[in-house]
């Protein structure tokens, strides 16, 4: 090779980085586990007939090739196709609703950018074989609790139902084959803007006086309850937008019960969300310290899994993904900042005291204590620079007249701190340090 680097869009992650990365999906995971979600793990590869066929224009995205065997397979798209699948294939073994979360890589043929890879990772939570309003609200509930528990600032939850966005285009005079090229051109509004939107309108044969009422009724903004009371005003003829916004109508008073604050969500008429295989509520969340795009989004989407199980099967869920999250949390200097695993550093003094060094730090790791043990002896200088280069905080010394006294010293290499201990008791003081 000319050059060693690896394939533009896959990313490798460095230890810092992944750090920072698996703090994101503990503590996801562990917000998840709160709600009774349980995990769940699915292969990298599919038939590619599995995903061919959902995924509306991004299906020109997925990844195809013939394996060994000439078999026509794909990387996996999302997470959510195959979730399907394992619902029709192990349904006998499933209890319904069933909430699951699954973690892992996924891939794009993308156009790579920022916060934007052809290789990403996607922690998901999904509610499946409930039609309650209250799934939907627990969805957005769960996202809102990692959010913070993540430490985001500012973070707002746009919420729709793509059956809104149809009664915006039938009310707009439009017929149902129409509907489709409106979500498209409407899904773009943040990026074009209102002239923008208007142009890819107007470009897909919709007339001007439609394009304008369009246009007018999704810029509806504001307080949630007000912005649902206008768009019941003005969808009224329409009997499945009028049922859609009952529907977030419910979510929304879910939300409150469950102490998801006002603050934290709005109902936004311009949402659309890409993917075809959407049916109802559909939500995306932003933060304005990251204007690249949204931070995650989902929807409930009640036909995907039923084209497999061969009955209706509805579910609702969310998608985060993680190099979003990483790259937002590492630019706004959000969650911990280590540089290695490891808390202490045991050294060793000399050739002669391998063997205490040694138990030492067994004994340590044992107790608990993540601890890096010194592959050098002697040249203490050395190995107090192994540590600091390293990231580690505290250095243990066991030296002759630490072993005479039964003693230990411990650096500080933070702090610059350094005191001898008795070796009962060095477990004892890097736990409460920790």
């Amino acid at each position: 090779m000319a050059k060693v680097q690896n394939i533009k869009g896959m990313r490798d992650h460095l230890p810092q980085a992944m750090l920072l990365r698996q703090h994101i999906v503990a503590t996801v995971q562990r917000v998840a586990e709160r709600y009774g979600f349980e995990p769940l793990q699915t292969p990298v590869v599919e038939y590619a007939e599995l995903l061919e066929g959902k995924l509306g224009d991004d299906e020109k995205l997925i990844y195809r090739f013939a394996d060994h065997g000439d078999r026509n397979v794909a990387l996996r798209y999302d997470q959510t196709v195959p979730l399907a699948r394992v619902v029709a294939q192990y349904a006998g073994q499933l209890t319904l609703p069933w909430r699951r979360y699954a973690y892992g890589p996924s891939y794009r043929g993308e156009r790579p950018a920022r916060g934007r890879y052809r290789e990403f990772y996607q922690f998901d939570a999904d509610i499946v074989g409930s039609s309650s309003p209250l799934a939907d609200a627990e969805i957005v509930a769960l996202l809102s609790d990692a959010l913070e528990a993540l430490g985001f600032p500012g973070f707002t939850t746009m919420l729709n139902h793509r059956q809104v966005i149809g009664g915006i285009a039938r009310t707009s005079g439009l017929d149902e084959t129409a509907a489709g090229g409106v979500y498209r051109a409407i899904d773009k509004f943040d990026k074009l803007g209102v002239d923008g939107v208007n142009t890819e309108l107007v470009r897909m044969g919709v007339n001007s006086a439609a394009a304008d009422q369009i246009l007018a009724l999704v810029q509806i903004d504001g307080d949630p309850n007000a912005v649902l009371t206008e768009l019941e005003a003005r969808l009224a003829a329409d009997t499945r937008a009028v049922a859609a916004l009952a529907n977030l109508r419910a979510i929304i008073v879910a939300l409150d019960a469950m102490g998801v604050s006002p603050s934290r969500y709005r109902i936004a008429p311009r949402l659309a969300r890409g993917l075809s295989y959407y049916t109802g509520l559909v939500f995306e969340t932003s933060t304005p310290h990251w204007p690249a795009g949204s931070l995650l989004g989902g929807g409930r989407y009640d036909e995907l899994i039923g084209q497999f199980a061969g009955r209706p099967i509805p579910t609702v869920g969310l998608a985060f993904g993680l190099d979003r999250l990483h790259d937002v949390m590492a630019e706004l200097g959000l969650g911990p900042r280590p540089t290695t695993t490891a808390v202490a550093f045991v050294t060793i003094f000399g050739p002669e005291h391998t063997a205490a060094s040694l138990a030492l730090a067994r004994a340590l790791r044992a107790g608990g204590v993540n601890t890096l043990l010194s592959l050098e002896t002697g040249a203490l200088g050395k190995q107090f620079k192994e540590a600091d280069r390293k990231g580690v905080r505290y250095v243990l010394v066991l030296g002759p007249d630490e072993l005479t006294r039964g003693e230990v010293v411990l650096k500080d290499l933070r702090g610059g701190d350094q005191r001898s201990l008795p070796q009962a008791e060095v477990l004892a003081a890097l736990l409460a340090a920790r």
